[in-house]
């Protein structure tokens, strides 16, 4: 009885620290409803997109591959490279997971990470149970897919100028979450500079015209990554730290 009164307790504190989470969520995944039916794509699957995936950057260029009519192995490509930092992030965190968080509950709460997820559960002063990780993925995930919804089945009927407008938020997003970490380091404002410059080379220059956007995306990831690492590289300090 004190175990599952525990396991609820640890499930709303969850459920609480992922409100605002949800609540910002809310607003990108709308943008991203309208802006995947404006490429095409129907209010269905643009749903079920948002259902099975819980990625904003990696669905934002999924679907412009899909737009585009690319194939699987570019597609493939590009959101290996995208995501892999998922991958990073849920390997940093199962450092914090209690000991009896058992390989179901990891596979389950793996699918919920993200960087807002991520960083939610890694400030945590204690390790984390699967209790507390279920309650706070569970309104970041219906925010998201809720959203899209919304986005989704209302784009057709809002007006075109708010359309356009709304169109653009999802990439505002991308530069808010960039500005502030490369106002405080050269190596971060270096690789989104070198990115940028890569993107508008491989998109306005025709003799790369062949090149599809899914492919454009992780060549400009992969060249401006290895010259930040090369000419920015972060000393390790023995605790861990970067220097």
């Amino acid at each position: 009885m004190e175990q599952n009164k525990t396991a609820s307790l640890s499930y709303r504190e969850g459920f609480k620290d992922g409100l605002p989470i949800a609540l910002g969520y809310l607003s990108v995944s709308f943008t991203f409803g309208i802006t995947a039916v404006g490429m095409g794509l129907s209010p269905l699957t643009a749903i079920l997109i948002s259902m099975t995936n819980l990625t904003s950057a990696g669905q934002v260029a999924g679907i412009g591959i899909i737009a585009a009519g690319g194939g699987y192995i570019e597609m493939a490509l590009a959101q290996l490279i995208i995501n892999m930092r998922y991958a990073l992030m849920s390997l940093s965190l199962s450092q914090k997971l209690e000991a009896k968080y058992n390989l179901r509950d990891r596979i389950i709460t793996a699918f919920g990470i993200t960087d807002e997820v991520f960083a939610v559960a890694s400030g945590k002063s204690r390790d984390v149970s699967a209790r507390y990780m279920y309650g706070l993925i569970t309104l970041p995930y219906i925010f998201w897919a809720a959203g899209t919804a919304v986005g989704a089945l209302l784009g057709g009927i809002l007006p075109d100028f708010i359309k356009s407008a709304l169109g653009i938020a999802i990439y505002g997003m991308f530069i808010a979450i960039v500005i502030p970490p490369a106002k405080k380091s050269r190596g971060i404002l270096g690789v989104a500079v070198v990115a940028a410059l890569l993107s508008c080379l491989l998109y306005y220059v025709p003799i790369f015209g062949f090149i599809s956007s899914g492919i454009s995306i992780i060549i400009c990831t992969v060249i401006a990554a290895a010259l930040g690492a090369l000419l920015f590289p972060q000393d390790i300090k023995e605790d861990g730290e970067n220097e």
